[in-house]
């Protein structure tokens, strides 16, 4: 602290010598520099660490861990007591659990909804009359990764096809699938060689969703990954809560087959947070007899976007649209979610 106001002093009574003899000489005022000089001490006041108010803020961290420490073993020992009905677990206050009332929130046992989803256009799938059947094609004229990314799907989605699509547009893309008896149809889209949108229709009578990729890393990026099996993968659908997710998470459904080969403990999971939505695909592995699993990342690895769903097959001119993301309109909170 002395020797800044040594320097200050010192500094500040040249520069008023100077603006004297400079005053006398003619030359030009050097008082902003003087100025500037002050303002820069200024700041290395303030910025000096204050020790005693640092050590303050250690204790009083150190006092609130402590605390925090004794309230959970309190709780466990009432727990252990009184059981956990008696002293439940504290919940987490986060973005999710603290999301806007959403009139759409699916609520257990809504009859709305079952009658919903018996007469919906996806209800064959679910009632087993029809297997799935995908289709995979690419944007007109799509380069490597593009392709790269339809193989890696179709190691992820059984009965899963890809067809070469050059300038075929898509509503007889849509024809043909639905003559050959495909139930959904997965367009990718690229953007600067590099995959950044999915359009998944679900045949022969929608609905027909479009998604943005972020984050999009090929299994050869991975840094521990495994190999892929034939077997039907096991679907996990986490988040999806109202209406619109709902029927989100059923056209994601309607990809695999109901039946999944347990043997061969393979998981695809579609995971919803804060309407981003994970994909990822795994092969869970037992250790030490059952009593814990290990999971082994199988590729690719992915985010969705939801960005429009559309009533019936694609029909960019004259299709009916259900749902539109407007991101100025629409995300005016942080805690509004749609899916």
């Amino acid at each position: 602290m002395e020797r800044v106001e040594k320097t200050m002093k010192r500094s500040y009574s040249e520069a008023l010598k100077e603006e004297e003899s400079s005053q006398e000489i003619g030359e030009p005022s050097v008082a902003s520099s003087a100025k500037s000089l002050n303002k820069e001490l200024d700041h290395m006041y303030k910025t000096i660490p204050n020790s005693a108010r640092n050590e303050r803020g250690k204790k009083l961290r150190l006092e609130k861990a402590s605390a925090k420490r004794k309230r959970q073993k309190m709780r466990l020992k009432l727990r252990e007591k009184l059981g956990e009905k008696a002293v439940p677990k504290e919940k987490p206050r986060t973005i999710e659990s603290t999301r806007e009332y959403d009139v759409t929130v699916i609520e257990d046992d809504d009859e709305e909804v079952q009658h919903d989803e018996a007469n919906d256009e996806m209800n064959a799938y679910f009632s087993d009359e029809v297997p799935p059947k995908i289709l995979i094609t690419t944007s007109p004229y799509a380069k490597v990764n593009t392709f790269k990314f339809c193989y890696e799907l179709q190691k992820c989605i059984p009965n899963a096809d890809i067809f070469t699509r050059k300038g075929i547009p898509l509503k007889k893309v849509v024809k043909q699938a639905i003559s050959k008896e495909y139930t959904d149809l997965v367009v990718v889209h690229e953007d600067r060689k590099i995959p950044n949108g999915i359009v998944l229709c679900h045949l022969p009578n929608g609905p027909t969703a479009f998604f943005k990729i972020n984050s999009l890393t090929f299994t050869k990026n991975l840094k521990k990954k495994g190999e892929s099996s034939t077997h039907y993968p096991e679907l996990v659908l986490n988040n999806f809560n109202t209406r619109l997710g709902h029927t989100i998470g059923r056209m994601f459904a309607c990809l695999f087959p109901q039946k999944p080969m347990y043997s061969g403990r393979r998981v695809v999971t579609f995971h919803n947070q804060r309407d981003y939505i994970f994909f990822r695909h795994h092969r869970y592995e037992f250790k030490k007899e059952g009593e814990k699993a290990a999971l082994l990342e199988l590729g690719p690895r992915f985010t969705l976007r939801l960005k429009w769903l559309q009533k019936g097959t694609f029909d960019s001119r004259y299709g009916e649209f259900e749902w539109v993301l407007k991101r100025h309109e629409m995300e005016t909170s942080r805690r509004r979610f749609f899916l």
